[in-house]
């Protein structure tokens, strides 16, 4: 393994200057730095990898149902730790490691909810549709499950993880990343299917092209998230299970809902609506500070944008014979054409992106300065729903701006560090011990609540003292800094649904208007 891993660019050391990774015996070079893990008992903090508490605090802070689930998947996910560790001792070098890395980025959110936006700016809304609906219902279905279960992904050590971006925050159980790709996988495999059985508009060259690229897609995005340590075997099995039905039902059942939008009274936005906010009201409560609970709203949102978007338009005659306008150069048959056309879809996307930041510099702007307003009036009046987690509004005064907007506002929040990097959590598989990344330290919230209270409760029994946010021993403020807002989640539905509305709808209008063509 050492030729393997040697100058390897996605070793990150420890805080102890080791890497911690491949055996808890081991003892193995990793470019300038040495795998030692026969100290990594004793770097202990007091900070705690998501799903890695001790088992104590999930038993007493569950549901028994939850807590029943949770056990077995546990047992699986440390069991199979060891196996994908073995498997990256045999497996692992410099190339693989890069290519499933940088592959794993077609299985996200991020990913095609930035690439989605184009499929409506030249003609393939129904496409579009379709890809937008399988991953906002995988990403949605699969946090819901993560913070159900809280399971945690496998442990490292003995593995090392390879992960891009922030994704090793968030529970293991089951893989967003399988969950997404199989169900698109599957749909283009029916798209291409209907393509060359039953219109025969492509030819058995290009079906067999096609075949390949899409089964290599849905390898690429699984295997690689084993072969990362990002998940277990059983993980990504129920991912494949899940993605599948998510598939068989957008399969089933899309044309009738689409139908019944447009077709549909005032029922529609009322009921569209209704449904998203009780789907993130009622979204499960998670022992540990989990991020993919705003990923789940986010792409939700966009959904219920697509929604408004498509019944408020077609109310106005919108629909697809509204559409006919070519665009400019689609002739291509000469090179002033050609160049004509490429110049057009380059203004279109700069175009429709600047649309996206700009609203959504505007929205978070403003509903940050007017929400916690509105939440401090009406919360003497009622009690307001509030997440674990997320500091109510009647304990800030301010969103600061720098928090609510990064300085390059995009159509999603993309991740602020786009490098390959190892997690090392130090944990103990057995006690639940251990360090954390700077990333977890930052999503630390004190206790808000009776459940949060037996969490720490728990924890300081099992683990020693778990250092709040919020509070100190004495009863002090640790730090006055506020992690996460209340107004954050529905600014979320809010920013995200219009992004829906304008990315999907608006904008392909306005190019129509503009001579622009769709």
């Amino acid at each position: 393994m050492t030729s393997a891993t040697t100058n390897n660019p996605y070793i990150q050391p420890s805080q102890n200057g080791g890497i911690h990774g491949k055996s808890s015996h081991s003892k193995l070079a990793y470019g300038n730095f040495e795998d030692d893990n026969s100290d990594a008992s004793s770097d202990v903090s007091e900070f705690v990898a998501v799903g890695r508490r001790d088992q104590e605090v999930y038993e007493r802070t569950l549901q028994s149902w939850r807590a029943a689930l949770r056990r077995p998947i546990v047992k699986m996910v440390e069991r199979e730790s060891y196996i994908i560790a073995a498997m990256q001792d045999r497996l692992r070098t410099p190339w693989l490691d890069t290519y499933f890395v940088y592959t794993s980025s077609l299985g996200t959110h991020t990913f095609f909810m930035t690439v989605l936006p184009i499929f409506y700016y030249f003609g393939g809304s129904g496409l579009g549709r379709a890809l937008l609906w399988s991953p906002a219902f995988g990403v949605y279905a699969t946090s819901l499950i993560k913070d159900l279960l809280c399971s945690p992904r496998p442990f490292t050590p003995p593995v090392t993880r390879l992960t891009f971006s922030s994704h090793h925050l968030e529970y293991g159980f089951p893989s967003t990343h399988t969950t997404n790709s199989i169900s698109i996988a599957l749909f283009l495999y029916s798209y291409v299917h209907r393509l060359y059985f039953s219109e025969a508009s492509i030819s058995s060259t290009s079906y067999c092209i096609y075949l390949v690229a899409i089964v290599c897609y849905a390898f690429s995005i699984v295997f690689g998230r084993i072969y990362t340590a990002m998940h277990s075997f059983t993980d990504c099995a129920f991912g494949v299970i899940l993605g599948a039905a998510i598939w068989l039902l957008q399969h089933l059942y899309l044309k009738r809902v689409e139908e019944a939008i447009i077709n549909g009274g005032w029922i529609v936005p009322i009921a569209a609506t209704s449904i998203c906010l009780l789907m993130v009201n009622q979204h499960p409560q998670p022992v540990d500070d989990c991020p993919c609970f705003e990923d789940a709203i986010a792409f939700i949102s966009v959904v219920l944008g697509d929604i408004l978007g498509r019944w408020t338009f077609y109310q106005y005659g919108v629909n697809s014979e509204f559409f006919k306008t070519p665009q400019p150069g689609s002739s291509y048959s000469t090179i002033t054409d050609i160049t004509i056309w490429w110049l057009f879809s380059v203004i279109k996307v700069v175009v429709g992106i600047l649309l996206i930041f700009t609203w959504r510099i505007f929205a978070k702007s403003s509903l940050h300065f007017a929400l916690p307003r509105i939440f401090r009036f009406l919360a003497n009046i009622f009690t307001l729903p509030n997440r674990r987690f997320y500091t109510p509004a009647t304990d800030y005064g301010e969103v600061p701006i720098e928090r609510g907007l990064h300085p390059i506002p995009s159509f999603i929040d993309l991740p602020s560090q786009m490098q390959v990097e190892v997690k090392d959590e130090t944990v103990s598989a057995s006690t639940g011990r251990g360090g954390a990344t700077p990333d977890m330290k930052k999503r630390r919230n004190g206790p808000k609540d009776g459940f949060d209270r037996d969490v720490k409760a728990v924890g300081e029994k099992a683990n020693g003292p778990i250092r709040q946010a919020s509070e100190t021993a004495g009863g002090g403020k640790a730090e006055t800094e506020v992690k996460h807002y209340d107004v954050v989640v529905l600014t979320k539905v809010i920013v995200y649904a219009g992004i829906g509305f304008l990315a999907i709808h608006a904008t392909p209008v306005m190019f129509e208007i503009l001579g622009w063509g769709v």
